[in-house]
């Protein structure tokens, strides 16, 4: 089995997953796939990946997991006792050969949120390592050469304390065994310069810190959960506050765009946040529109943190702490770069939320092709609603 454990996905999936069951036990959603990485035979693996979502559906949390979860400050009694009962269902999950594109796949998750929220990175992860275990091009000796000259050039950084380093790299990772093996190192490199990791079974493992609070399919949600629509930002982020009462307190900002974000995130979110996310986008403009609205609502930007998750390499994380050191609390959450770097190209694979209780919703991300809807009229409706200009890339 390539997923073991239920612990094995992203700590965000547990937060958002929580605040669910408190709020929305009843909501249904759908989520779809998406390959951004041209030319990529996948539909010629269904065999195995259908058999690993058979097995996937088979576990549940042990009591000793059920422990752990119990035992993070913001996990509450009531969900760790749902968790207890909680397993995949298979029937949520279509999977098919593409009929129109010769070697795409068409994966769809539909059925109610509370218990459809966790698929996403285990069979993201589960199509990684199936694609990469067939293509047998892996070479781990290169893989650690490269990490560490990466962890040289990390610790290089000048106040590298100050520089937060985390692993968020599961849902695109080479392979379970890998992404086991590089995290021991990643820390014993880094020490306290590295802060952790959003996966869940591995935190537990090797006794490192959970790291993540919220996706963008939260703040998506929202655009059909209500009140009104260009209220749905501020009304998914007072929903957060609620659940975890100043606790998690890092908001994500491209859900409709950076200028909708600004427009909603105003003096009491700009003091109740801890600081905000950053997943698309030009980084370099994100921050500094950030660190000027933070100060411009009367924020002390040294106090908030900016964390920077798109994309990023060592070269970005140099470039961007060097550019901020100082001015704000820094981190960075560094994915593919450091999961999946053994010499074949990693794949740019997606799911993403397109309906919750029956409407469609969309995330209008910051960067071209990043958006993801099925329903092209509803985009520009949410374009025109957010006061954005119109037209973007949709894929």
């Amino acid at each position: 089995m390539i997923i073991r454990s239920l612990l094995d996905t992203d700590l965000y999936k547990f937060t958002m997953m929580q605040a669910v069951l408190h709020q929305y036990p009843a909501a249904q959603v759908q989520y779809r796939f998406k390959c951004r990485t041209p030319n990529i035979d996948l539909a010629s693996h269904l065999p195995r990946i259908r058999a690993e979502i058979d097995a996937l559906c088979t576990l549940y949390l042990a009591d000793d997991e059920l422990d752990y979860l119990r035992g993070l400050r913001f996990i509450k009694s009531d969900f760790v006792d749902f968790l207890g009962l909680f397993h995949f269902d298979r029937k949520y999950v279509s999977l098919k050969a593409s009929a129109e594109v010769p070697g795409e796949i068409e994966l769809v998750i539909e059925g109610p949120w509370l218990h459809t929220i966790l698929f996403e990175v285990p069979l993201l992860a589960i199509i990684n390592e199936v694609y990469f275990d067939a293509l047998g091009q892996g070479d781990a000796e290169e893989g650690l050469r490269r990490l560490q000259a990466k962890l040289q050039r990390l610790r290089a950084i000048p106040d590298a304390a100050a520089c937060a380093i985390a692993d968020y790299g599961t849902r695109r990772r080479y392979s379970r065994s890998w992404h086991g093996r590089m995290l021991p190192l990643l820390r014993d490199g880094l020490g306290a310069q590295f802060v952790g990791t959003s996966n869940v079974y591995f935190a537990r493992q090797y006794g490192m810190t959970p790291m993540g609070t919220m996706a963008h399919e939260w703040l998506q949600a929202f655009q059909a959960l209500g009140p009104r629509l260009r209220d749905s930002q501020g009304a998914a982020l007072e929903a957060w506050a609620r659940e975890y009462r100043g606790d998690l307190g890092i908001a994500l900002s491209d859900v409709v765009g950076i200028d909708a974000f600004l427009r909603d995130y105003d003096m009491y979110f700009c003091k109740l946040f801890d600081g905000m996310r950053h997943d698309s986008g030009d980084p370099f403009v994100w921050g500094e529109r950030m660190l000027a609205h933070l100060a411009a609502n009367r924020a002390d930007p040294r106090t908030k943190s900016l964390v920077f998750s798109d994309g990023l390499d060592v070269d970005k994380v140099e470039r961007l702490s060097a550019h901020f050191r100082g001015r704000c609390r820094l981190a960075f959450g560094i994915g593919t770069n450091l999961t999946n770097d053994l010499g074949p190209q990693a794949l740019n694979i997606v799911i993403k939320m397109t309906r919750c209780n029956g409407q469609p919703v969309a995330k209008l991300s910051d960067s071209p092709g990043k958006s993801m809807c099925d329903d092209p009229d509803y985009v520009r409706y949410l374009r025109q609603v957010f006061g954005l200009p119109p037209e973007e890339e949709i894929s």
